[in-house]
């Protein structure tokens, strides 16, 4: 091979690996391995009054066709829940019997009428602020999960693969993050082509620029990753083989969580990983696309919770979307924009089998703007929780720039670290 072809197949290989450097994050001081944190977005407006409806609020029944509404008789007929809300008939949608599991296991919290409370309806702001950790300031440079990393304090040692976002693309949740990786699929996490690759890379790479230490790390966690999947007599890596039995089904949440169920196993000091799962704008004929949607992450969760029965307790997996929709239906079968939602948390020292949150009321004038589900939960009460009680970091002032009215709601066992609004990290 010519010089001139190696240079191109090496710089091709970093290029893959862009915005892959991974920094020396230490989160177990004894070495054990740390609690991990999931963040699940359902993009597109999730219709939370769909997923988990207050089926015998005579204002939800009036103002929903039957298309769209969850129902305590016939073929909507919904999964009831116990501990509920306001003493309501609250109910999951009929295609979610994993996540009913999981609910009656203690496994599953649910917080209601929770999200952004400035009440944007536009899916690009309400998913930036969100994903910037943030109200009204779409300037940061900094997604929210970037900033939890950097507020941990460095020790010595690395952690090769310490935040993953699972797909093509790094959301804005890791803006700013250099030590965040894109992984798809692990079988297929390598340098492609000759396998000289790798050495030819490590003799190129060896400043201290951010370019070096990139392409350093990058071929690190290519080599952790490899080292650990099986393989064959051909030394082909074999195909993953889940616990207990689970099937994951076929979707793209379930195989992004079986991905991700392999790096917890894996244990790479993975701390932060997120997680897509789009569609959820609903506007026309919602009821079978909802229903599908909804199986979807139901299964999904379902087999993935199985699959990591002895890494639970280090879990934590937080489901959430951008807004969630209208309470009236409209013309076409769907829904629109909306405002509150649901926001679902599933794993280790979770209260589970238990609504959480204060329930607004769909009268007419318990409505935000006499039409949408009120929020009467900031999206960052919940985050904040889960930072403070199970990923040991109090710096809710320089996560979320402006923040300073942090409210428990107590859906995690564990005590709280003493919280710090200090903006600075």
């Amino acid at each position: 091979m010519k010089r001139r072809e190696f240079i191109i197949g090496c710089s091709a290989a970093i290029a893959a690996m862009a915005g892959s450097r991974i920094t020396g994050y230490s989160f177990s001081p004894d070495g054990s391995p740390g609690n991990i944190l999931i963040y699940v977005f359902l993009r597109g407006g999730c219709d939370g009054l769909n997923l988990v409806a207050p089926v015998n609020d005579p204002n939800y029944i009036a103002n929903r066709t039957a298309d769209v509404r969850v129902t305590d008789h016939g073929d909507t007929e919904g999964l009831s829940l116990g501990n509920g809300l306001a003493g309501l008939d609250f109910r999951l949608h009929k295609k979610t019997s994993a996540l009913k599991e999981l609910y009656d296991s203690n496994a599953l919290a649910i917080i209601h009428a929770a999200g952004l409370t400035n009440g944007t309806r536009s899916h690009f702001d309400a998913m930036d602020l969100i994903e910037r950790g943030s109200l009204q300031n779409k300037n940061l440079n900094e997604g929210w999960l970037t900033r939890f990393l950097k507020s941990v304090p460095a020790a010595p040692g690395e952690n090769s693969i310490v935040s993953v976002a699972i797909g093509t693309v790094v959301p804005t949740s890791f803006l700013g993050s250099n030590s965040t990786l894109a992984i798809s699929n692990l079988n297929d996490y390598k340098l492609r082509g000759d396998k000289r690759y790798a050495s030819i890379l490590q003799s190129l790479y060896t400043g201290n620029s951010l370019l070096d230490e990139a392409a350093q790390n990058a071929l690190t966690s290519v080599a952790e990753i490899n080292q650990q999947l099986p393989k064959d007599v051909t030394n082909t890596p074999m195909p993953y083989v889940p616990e207990n039995n689970v099937k994951y089904p076929d979707n793209p949440l379930a195989r992004s969580l079986q991905t991700l169920a392999q790096l917890v196993k894996m244990e790479t000091g993975l701390r932060v990983a997120s997680v897509d799962y789009g569609g959820w704008d609903t506007h026309e004929h919602q009821q079978g696309a909802f229903a599908n949607l909804a199986e979807g992450l139901s299964t999904a969760l379902g087999a993935f919770y199985n699959d990591i029965s002895n890494h639970q307790k280090r879990v934590t997996l937080l489901v959430m979307s951008e807004f969630g929709r209208r309470l009236k239906s409209n013309k076409s079968n769907g829904t629109d924009h909306g405002h509150g939602n649901v926001m679902l948390v599933l794993g280790g020292d979770v209260k589970g089998g238990k609504m959480y949150g204060t329930w607004p009321g769909l009268e007419n004038e318990q409505l935000d703007n006499h039409v949408d589900l009120a929020v009467t939960t900031d999206y960052r009460h919940v985050l904040s929780e889960i930072l403070l009680k199970r990923m040991a970091n109090p710096k809710l002032g320089y996560i979320f720039p402006g923040y300073k009215d942090y409210k428990p709601l107590n859906f995690l066992n564990g005590n709280a670290l003493q919280i710090d609004y200090n903006n600075a990290k």
